[in-house]
């Protein structure tokens, strides 16, 4: 018999309408969260890191966005020319320093937004929290658990607050999965199917820089799937328990045809399937091939280079305090990108495909399918959002921004503990694979896990 299909929407939502009510306001976390508290006034702000992510998202678009709300009094970078860029870029007046701890101290920002390579975050977080002010930090918090713990200890001596910047918590798609989950549509969530695919352009991307070295990014399980795992603890609202992983560099790397050092001049241009010119950019050009000369960063580097660390295949196995086991896989180096999610559970099923880079299947809608044991099997649409991420980079900013005080129903501030939460499931990931046995997360810092109820 063919599946029926649910017709409206609208009669969905007042089905479930009555569920959701009971359930939206388990977390509260906005109050506690809130950057931001003198009405009137601006917002300070001073960034450190002119990458493009702290350049554009965190930088340009803030301050054409927020302008009557914010204003940037500092930039701070090791690079002096990527600093002299950006300021140009953003369209500030504000001083530019090369050494972070002169621009805290000089101009006493509100918050502190870094946006530096993964494995300094700890080191301006911490100089942030110790210098009094909220610190908005871009994912992953951190790469390992020992400075995973020096931001916790400095969180609570310092009495300020970090926020982790998790957008996809933000996106239409998402919010609709947490309150269908919410809700109880599919009765309690026993498992879960997660596989991430990035295709040959975004996922080779990484391997074209810093993040294709341990060292500096963790490797994809911390720097990529940390945004993956922060989405598993906010829709099932339980601390992960334990992890088993395996993960291998067989794609990339040292398993190339040919290599060189960067794209620009190889030899092998005509015949790689991964040449990219950086210099048809002119962005991109000005910010890093104009200043390599600074500190020999180069950010077209070829992804075949044998210096390349990481896992390119990564499959992980995590069971929740909640008893929910979750079957979760990275693969980057797939003709397509997004995600495939399935939530089982007791009364039903809820599932959906999320396709990011496929222009022969445009939709201006995310679908969700709920299938009900020995039931009916509806189908959910959800307008995207506008903006990065799904539309979840303009609604992070409004809340941070346009309205700090503005009410969280679904939980989507995320602080310390979530950002902590979710890069120890990279963390002990990694560890899995490297040493060959389960991680036991609570063996990591002092974070008490939870079963539920991880925000109140």
């Amino acid at each position: 018999m063919k599946s029926k299909l649910l017709q409206s929407r609208r009669d969905f939502i007042a089905k479930t309408g009555g569920a959701l009510a009971g359930s939206l306001f388990i977390h509260p976390l906005a109050e506690a969260l809130t950057l931001f508290d003198r009405p009137g006034e601006k917002m300070k702000l001073a960034l450190v890191g002119t990458g493009v992510r702290g350049l554009a998202m965190w930088g340009r678009e803030v301050v054409r966005a927020y302008q009557n709300q914010i204003e940037f009094v500092g930039l701070a970078d090791k690079n002096e020319g990527r600093l002299a860029y950006g300021k140009s870029y953003m369209g500030v007046s504000c001083p530019t320093f090369l050494d972070t701890d002169k621009m805290l101290a000089e101009t006493k920002p509100d918050v502190l937004i870094v946006t530096t390579m993964d494995s300094t975050h700890h080191e301006f977080i911490v100089k942030g929290l110790m210098a009094g002010m909220n610190v908005i930090s871009e994912k992953p918090m951190t790469t390992d658990e020992q400075r995973m713990q020096a931001i916790l200890d400095a969180e609570r001596k310092s009495g300020k607050k970090l926020i982790v910047t998790f957008n996809y918590r933000y996106s239409p798609h998402r919010q609709k999965l947490y309150e269908l989950l919410r809700a109880g549509e599919i009765g309690d969530i026993t498992s879960v199917d997660f596989h991430w695919y990035l295709d040959t352009s975004h996922g080779a991307d990484y391997f074209r820089r810093w993040h294709g070295h341990r060292e500096f990014g963790g490797t994809l399980l911390v720097h990529k799937s940390t945004h993956h795992f922060d989405l598993l603890n906010w829709w099932l609202d339980s601390d992960p328990e334990e992890v088993f992983a395996y993960g291998s560099l067989e794609f990339y790397g040292k398993n190339g045809p040919f290599r060189s050092t960067t794209c620009r001049g190889c030899p092998h241009a005509s015949k790689c399937d991964f040449y990219w010119d950086i210099t048809k950019s002119d962005h991109l050009t000005k910010l890093y091939v104009d200043n390599e000369k600074y500190d020999g960063y180069h950010r077209d580097g070829c992804v075949f280079r044998e210096s390349i660390d990481i896992y390119d295949k990564m499959a992980v196995q995590i069971k929740y305090k909640n008893n929910v086991q979750v079957s979760y896989s990275l693969t980057t180096y797939s003709p397509y990108e997004g995600y495939r999610i399935a939530f089982n559970g007791t009364k039903g099923r809820l599932e959906a495909w999320i396709k990011e880079s496929q222009p022969w299947d445009e939709k201006n809608e995310d679908e969700i399918v709920l299938v009900k044991n020995f039931g009916e099997r509806y189908l959910i649409t959800v307008p995207q959002g506008g903006g990065g991420h799904g539309g979840g980079d303009t609604r992070l900013k409004d809340k941070l921004f346009l309205d700090t005080n503005a009410p969280d129903p679904w939980r989507q501030s995320a602080g310390s503990r979530d950002g902590a939460m979710s890069c120890l499931v990279g963390i002990a990931a990694r560890k899995s694979i490297e040493q060959g046995k389960p991680i036991k997360v609570q063996d990591l810092t002092d974070i008490p896990l939870q079963a539920s109820g991880r925000g109140a």
